[in-house]
């Protein structure tokens, strides 16, 4: 076998965690074929078969666990000792976020963070897998959830509220927006294990649906149903507003429920002394400051659901 490349260890352990060929590829900056090629041919020179790949990405087989094991701690290691050497770009910024905060909220106000500070370089990484701020060079990140992140700072930005959406022409064929028999509508289910729609019944009142039209295992492709008219999903208000605001959605009543989750920006300690940090934070939170008024009406007198 002779001697391995580290280079082709340190992809293994980089597909392996992230679990996904295309993620890996932009993390490593190369194309999906060459590091697919380069694992393969990991595999070819071990005479070992380390991933079982399937439609949604790749999983370890259990050579693959062992493997990862035994050199995962040590490329670790090694990335520890060197973050100390590594030159910061105080003016430079990298931020993770899922594609839904990122593309309805976030990049429609990047216009004016870079007319307030132009100095500032924006990297911009979009994506429903939660950052390892240990491993990955990312400064701060764009979070849902309920701000309970062990060893991070995390700050509240807004909260969430969900309703009923549907695109202007599912609503013509269905006769109009009449949520008295809402079960009746073609509804969409989210990812699982959301419970939504039965806390939307439960507190609205009647009976969720023995099944679903369509049931999706992303936030995105449920998104993109509703606005082609598949069915009724139940929309976070902070994704869905400027497709409401555009007319492509519609919201179905007058209800707006709060849940429990809420937006949150989080970074790692080693960023607090990150001048790009401090004032992309200082331009965030008066952002968010901002939405907050605008989003006064959608807010619930209830208690949120869970």
């Amino acid at each position: 076998m002779g001697r391995l490349p580290l280079g082709l260890l340190q992809q293994f352990v980089l597909v392996a965690r992230q679990g996904n060929l295309s993620r890996a590829a932009a993390q490593a900056n190369l194309t999906v074929s060459a590091l697919s090629h380069q694992m393969r041919q990991l595999e070819e020179r071990l005479e070992r078969r380390l991933f079982e790949r399937g439609p949604r990405g790749v999983k370890l087989t259990a050579e693959g666990c062992v493997l990862l094991e035994a050199v995962g701690t040590h490329f670790d290691g090694i990335e520890h000792a060197l973050a100390g050497y590594r030159t910061r770009h105080h003016d430079a910024l990298t931020l993770s976020a899922s594609p839904g905060i990122m593309s309805s909220w976030l990049v429609p106000r990047l216009p004016r963070l870079v007319a307030a500070h132009p100095e500032l370089e924006l990297s911009l990484q979009s994506g429903s897998t939660l950052v390892d701020f240990e491993r990955e060079p990312v400064d701060v990140a764009l979070r849902y959830g309920r701000g309970e992140w062990a060893g991070l700072h995390s700050e509240w930005l807004f909260g969430e509220w969900i309703a009923p959406v549907a695109a202007p022409a599912l609503i013509a064929r269905m006769g109009g927006a009449d949520l008295r028999e809402l079960s009746r509508w073609p509804l969409l289910g989210e990812p699982n294990p959301s419970r939504r729609w039965s806390d939307w019944f439960g507190r609205t009142g009647g009976m969720p649906p023995a099944r679903y039209v369509a049931q999706f295992d992303s936030l995105d492709a449920l998104r993109h149903a509703a606005l082609e008219g598949l069915g009724v999903a139940l929309g976070r208000m902070v994704t869905s507003k400027s497709l409401i605001d555009a007319g492509r959605l519609e919201v179905l009543g007058d209800n707006y429920l709060a849940v429990e989750e809420a937006y949150w920006l989080v970074y790692p300690p080693r960023s607090l002394e990150h001048r790009g940090l401090q004032l992309f934070r200082e331009w965030l939170l008066a952002e968010a400051e901002d939405y907050r008024r605008q989003m006064s009406a959608f807010r619930p007198d209830d208690k949120p659901v869970g």
